[in-house]
């Protein structure tokens, strides 16, 4: 597998293979199947979302809450299939949703929620400059990360 990353439209080709993407066991408590984050991203305007691709192979997920009125995005789902974790996807990927965000002058943070716990996705976020703001929403914990 390359270590190219892309983030690609998902469309009636390859939303099969992405929602058959999964975390491990361990890890499944902490982010929704994609086949549900698709459903709810046709639903609600400011969801975007893109599969995340390792050359042409598709690897991972993602999908933002953005609100550029606001001034912050949220990462609303991330997720890198757990065949193809540690290999720098999600780092890479996620290097790409910042630049993309970046491009709107408005927004001045990307923020997310994560749940604590065995397998928690909190220190690769921190590993990626996001920091807790100390708030709590909807039981889940807040990170922010300056744009």
């Amino acid at each position: 597998m390359t270590n190219e990353v892309s983030l690609r439209e998902i469309t009636r080709d390859t939303v099969r293979t992405i929602c058959n993407l999964h975390v491990s066991e361990l890890q499944k408590q902490f982010v929704a199947p994609n086949a549900v984050s698709i459903a709810e991203a046709h639903f609600t305007k400011e969801a975007w979302f893109r599969a995340i691709y390792a050359g042409e192979v598709p690897v991972g997920f993602v999908m933002l809450w953005e609100n550029p009125s606001e001034g912050r995005h949220y990462l609303w789902r991330f997720m890198i299939d757990e065949k193809s974790q540690g290999r720098g996807y999600g780092r890479k990927a996620l290097d790409l949703i910042i630049q993309r965000i970046r491009q709107n002058p408005n927004v001045k943070e990307l923020h997310l929620t994560y749940c604590k716990g065995e397998g928690s996705p909190h220190q690769f976020y921190e590993k990626m400059g996001f920091a807790d703001t100390g708030q709590i929403i909807e039981g889940e914990y807040e990170m922010k990360l300056p744009l």
